[in-house]
């Protein structure tokens, strides 16, 4: 027995809470209602047209086919991660994109062969949402890697320059902004996982709930995709920082004027 389903009116009585939201918003003169519309607007439709397409996916269920999926899902979040940490998407795209493909890939089958047992790695049903959660939990931990290391680099530039010239190597010089980026990134992830189950229910457990799992089915299962998020956040904000450092960087260890968006060239 699946979830009860929703119609459309059943979705339109949840606009009931925009409206004070939107008034409150003009009335304290925040200057964010037109973002709130048009999150709201582009979220209703991006969801429908991945209901649609996902539909297609799931019917087809073809491993090139859900392996492209997936290669444009990893292009979107480096757009976005780059966008968010308002670094060159030319300069950084590759790497970042290699920083993600290589853990995400190698957690999100390790999951699908060894922790679930399914014959078909490629198996829409399971690579496209998990593999959907891992980026979008990845999306946030690089986004805090990415900021801090580049923007408390270039805040301290001096302090970097002079680590430079005591230690004459790149890497211990550049080791206090890169452990101070990966506690950043990882500690949400870290308090979520430390909290799960007390203070809020997540989300893949309360769809398998909501879907007739039995609880202790969806409580393992929440169990093995918090583990899978955790271990790509943390290799792919390390990948991401090292991967980058050749393109951040030029060949005497300076870091490059004109690696963000609102440098001139």
């Amino acid at each position: 027995m699946g979830a009860q389903d929703l119609s459309v009116f059943s979705l339109a009585s949840l606009l009931i809470f925009l409206f004070p939201i939107l008034y409150i918003s003009r009335y304290l003169k925040l200057g964010i209602n037109k973002e709130i519309l048009v999150g709201v607007v582009r979220m209703c439709l991006q969801l429908g047209f991945v209901g649609l397409y996902l539909g297609y996916l799931f019917k087809f269920d073809s491993p090139w086919l859900n392996g492209v999926y997936l290669l444009v899902m990893i292009s979107i979040a480096c757009y976005s991660i780059l966008k968010s940490s308002n670094l060159k998407f030319r300069m950084f795209f590759k790497p970042l994109f290699f920083s993600l493909l290589i853990p995400f890939s190698i957690v999100l089958l390790f999951f699908n062969g060894v922790v679930v047992h399914i014959d078909n790695l490629f198996e829409a049903k399971y690579l496209i949402p998990v593999g959907g959660m891992l980026l979008g939990n990845c999306l946030r931990s690089i986004i805090i890697g990415l900021t801090n290391f580049y923007s408390g680099l270039k805040k301290n530039e001096r302090e970097y320059l002079y680590s430079l010239t005591l230690y004459n190597n790149r890497t211990q010089a550049l080791k206090p902004w890169f452990k101070e980026s990966l506690v950043a990134a990882i500690n949400p992830t870290l308090a979520s996982m430390a909290t799960i189950g007390l203070v809020s229910l997540p989300g893949m457990m309360t769809g398998q709930i909501l879907g007739g799992s039995v609880p202790l089915v969806a409580i393992k299962y929440q169990i093995a995709i918090m583990g899978c998020i955790f271990y790509t956040e943390y290799f792919s904000v390390i990948l991401s920082i090292l991967f980058s450092l050749k393109t951040g960087f030029n060949s005497f260890d300076v870091m490059r004027p004109n690696i963000f968006r609102n440098d001139r060239n």
